[in-house]
């Protein structure tokens, strides 16, 4: 009995560590999880480049330097809430 002790308790933690590392958090049943979140987050982060290059595009047309005089006059108009009384104002959302 005393010389299947250690080689079953040596089978016993490999068996144990084998099965987490099937079942465990970070497990091979755990990488299709993996692989779903990392195309999801691709997509977001293709998305917030996006915006980030229509904002970085804004910000270089207000460069005070050579400012766009389109772009000045509809943030000033924007914040200011003016408009001649012949134009017709189009709200976007």
């Amino acid at each position: 009995m005393r010389r299947a002790a250690l080689p079953a308790l040596g089978l016993t933690i490999v068996a144990f560590f084998g099965a987490y590392a099937v079942l465990g958090r970070n497990g091979l049943l755990a990488y299709g999880e993996y692989q779903r979140q990392l195309v999801k987050r691709e997509h977001d982060y293709a998305a917030l480049d996006k915006r980030r290059t229509v904002l970085k595009n804004r910000v270089a047309l207000l460069d005070p330097d050579h400012a766009n005089p389109d772009m000045v006059d509809e943030m000033v108009r924007k914040e200011l809430n003016v408009a001649h009384p012949d134009e017709v104002i189009v709200p976007l959302k």
